[in-house]
């Protein structure tokens, strides 16, 4: 077994209010800040043993689909590192 870092960022769909992202991107325009868009993110950063990479990601992806997204609203990406 080997420790992997997998990291789990998930993300609201494009079209999906984003209240947070909404008011942020106000407040850096307000502070002269110049942008075309802004969405907010949730990162989770999750330690497994595994066999490979692609065990970790395999393992981190279901624990989105089960967990930490709902496939409904949100989109997610699963990074893996050797830790």
């Amino acid at each position: 077994m080997t420790a992997y870092t997998a990291t789990v960022t998930v993300r609201l769909k494009r079209g999906v209010l984003d209240p947070e992202a909404e008011t942020t991107q106000r407040s850096l325009e307000r502070l002269g800040f110049d942008l075309e868009d802004l969405r907010s993110a949730d990162r989770f950063e999750i330690d497994v043993d595994a066999e490979s990479a692609d065990d970790a990601a395999e393992r981190a992806d279901e624990m989105a689909e089960r967990l930490l997204a709902n496939p409904t609203i949100h989109d997610y990406e699963v990074e893996v590192t050797e830790r």
